[in-house]
């Protein structure tokens, strides 16, 4: 299955209700799984970005559908990585070296 990395940011809104983030990490968890992924992992971070997550999901459409779910409500924006492993990465290049 494809791995993405999402970098995120809260909103004002999530600012405001940041006693709620692990509940609300909790829960991202189950819609992960109710798309066929999983969270692999979350960790908060410094600079332009909050937190950055590594998500396994079945496809691109899976994946649009659990950011949908996860931004819907107003607490944080994204920006979506597709992550290709190094191991794949290397098949790809000895196609065009």
């Amino acid at each position: 299955m494809p791995f993405y990395f999402i970098l995120g940011k809260y909103t004002k809104e999530g600012i405001t209700k940041i006693k709620d983030a692990p509940d609300r990490y909790e829960k991202a968890k189950k819609a992960a799984q109710a798309v066929g992924g999983e969270i692999k992992s979350l960790h908060y971070t410094l600079g332009r970005y909050d937190f950055i997550s590594l998500i396994e999901a079945p496809n691109n459409e899976a994946m649009m559908q659990l950011l949908f779910m996860l931004g819907r409500g107003g607490v944080i924006s994204t920006e979506t990585l597709v992550a290709i492993p190094a191991e794949k990465g290397a098949e790809i290049l000895k196609k065009f070296l």
